[in-house]
């Protein structure tokens, strides 16, 4: 089918392996994806109990513990932009104690990337795209090229996630958004997901074709391996707004309470519970009222840089048509003009500053 070959990594690098994906044209081989997402899964399955307290089965449970003494960086909804994670790893942010590129102070242990999940699917910006590829899937994929570019992007962005998480296991963790179902399932929190065409189905159908058996069954079990609530000193975040409040408990015991797993991933805006970021605020942070916590989230989009919800205290930052991320800080409230950023400003500030010291 003219993928792209089935390259063990070796000694490569996490920037070797990146900068291949990036350059690549065609999807991942199905060799190379399987084994980059069965190493990810091996590492989400083994993290540290101080980091992911276990559940009642002893695996790694729905919440993850960041590293206090580490500048943070957070990504919203990704959607297969590879641009978005070049753009990230080589951005810099001096005013937040990260002075050199994101990708050097991970490497150097001195800052920490949490994504917030949706990781596939381009959505609205190759709508065209989705509408060719449909027709490709009403024909078995006889020809498959709409839908090949789009697994470029897609299967390229779950496998840089599964390489930092592989090389920066305790400096780079990703959560689970309502888009890590890789299956189309209907369950276990999940739903099936369609908007402009079918695309979970167009997926699948995909998936089944061309990465059967050890590809397909690593993803899945990526997908079941991911956290769904990141814990700071003053921070949380989820995918999601929370639909209500879930306790510490229901939480890491996500494996055997879907409704946490859909209630931290799937909801949509007007349909959360009435006090439920202020009570989870209070339970995990102990500082509910304090104006220093802040929640963050994606999943639905945003006109601009962020919007408030759940009487300020929810931050959404996610618009698909610019590069944005958070910055939380550890001395002081967050502070909504400062802490979150369009990264192609940042890469633009920094283009020209290069240029007048050139």
């Amino acid at each position: 089918m003219g993928f792209g070959d089935d390259l063990a990594p070796g000694d490569e690098s996490f920037r070797e392996r990146f900068d291949r994906i990036l350059r690549r044209k065609k999807p991942p081989g199905p060799g190379e994806l399987a084994g980059d997402m069965e190493r990810a899964c091996a590492v989400l399955e083994s993290e540290p109990s101080r980091q992911r307290p276990p559940d009642k089965e002893g695996l790694p449970g729905g919440i993850v513990h960041l590293r206090p003494e580490l500048p943070l960086v957070v990504l919203p909804d990704i959607h297969a932009r590879l641009d978005l994670l070049a753009c990230a790893l080589k951005a810099s942010f001096p005013d937040h104690g990260i002075d050199q590129p994101l990708l050097e102070a991970l490497e150097q242990d001195r800052a920490q990337l949490l994504f917030l999940g949706d990781y596939v699917h381009s959505e609205a910006r190759a709508r065209e795209r989705w509408l060719k590829a449909y027709k490709e899937f009403t024909r078995g994929f006889r020809k498959h090229a709409s839908m090949d570019e789009e697994m470029r992007e897609s299967l390229g962005v779950l496998q840089v996630v599964a390489l930092l998480k592989t090389f920066y296991p305790d400096r780079v963790h990703g959560l689970k958004g309502n888009h890590e179902n890789i299956t189309n399932e209907k369950g276990q929190g999940n739903h099936p997901f369609g908007k402009f065409v079918l695309e979970g189905a167009m997926v699948v159908e995909y998936m089944k074709r061309f990465y059967p058996g050890a590809p397909l069954e690593a993803l899945y079990r990526f997908e079941k391996g991911l956290p769904l609530l990141a814990v700071g000193q003053s921070l949380l975040a989820s995918h999601a707004e929370p639909a209500r409040f879930f306790d510490t408990s229901r939480v890491i015991n996500y494996r055997s309470n879907p409704d946490v797993v859909e209630g931290l991933s799937w909801t949509d805006n007007g349909q959360a519970r009435e006090g439920s970021v202020a009570a989870m605020l209070d339970h995990y942070l102990r500082c509910g009222a304090s104006p220093e916590a802040v929640y963050l989230g994606g999943h639905r989009p945003v006109a601009g840089m962020y919007a408030l919800r759940a009487q300020g205290r929810f931050v959404q930052f996610h618009n698909p048509d610019l590069h944005v991320a958070a910055l939380p800080p550890v001395n002081r409230p967050f502070d909504l003009q400062r802490d979150i950023v369009n990264l192609q400003d940042l890469s633009d500030q920094g283009e020209a500053r290069h240029g007048k010291n050139s």
